[in-house]
């Protein structure tokens, strides 16, 4: 076998090629975007991209139609005021203990719900989320507004 080491402005240039590809927004999963870069003569596997995806900080999110895909997180700045009052029907459940608030959504929608309740961290009192999947893990600004805030967060999706 014959391996070509990469250069670094080879490296540059796929992640170049790569945001191009999510702005576009029409790769929904990771094989899809490893199709698309070797189109473009570039040598990838999937654990590359996934590598990529992580370097470039892309999200998994999902489009107006529902389906699964990665965005750029500039893209992601403000959502639309149709897509943050329809939120509510990705949310599954929610539940808590003594010190955090447990999330569940709908399959590839957890950092789309995440990004909603980030942006309002001060009206609902809290002080951050990390999403998956399915799942955000929300730590309140006290344990003792735990229950104020799953109804705030009811009022809001």
């Amino acid at each position: 076998m014959d391996f070509k080491k990469e250069t670094k402005s080879d490296y540059q240039l796929r992640l170049d090629v790569l945001r191009d590809l999510l702005r576009e927004g029409e790769a929904s999963t990771q094989e899809d975007l490893c199709e698309a870069l070797r189109k473009k003569k570039f040598d990838v596997t999937q654990s590359t991209v996934s590598r990529d995806l992580r370097k470039v900080g892309a999200i998994k999110t999902t489009d107006s139609s529902g389906q699964t895909i990665y965005k750029l997180p500039e893209e992601m700045h403000v959502l639309p005021p149709n897509v943050s009052h329809n939120l509510g029907g990705l949310l599954i459940d929610v539940e808590s203990n003594e010190s955090m608030i447990v999330l569940h959504t709908s399959p590839g929608s957890a950092s789309l719900v995440a990004r909603h309740l980030d942006s309002m961290r001060g009206q609902l009192d809290i002080l951050g989320t990390i999403a998956g999947d399915d799942t955000i893990f929300l730590a309140p600004t006290s344990a003792r507004l735990i229950k104020s805030i799953i109804k705030r967060i009811y009022e809001v999706m």
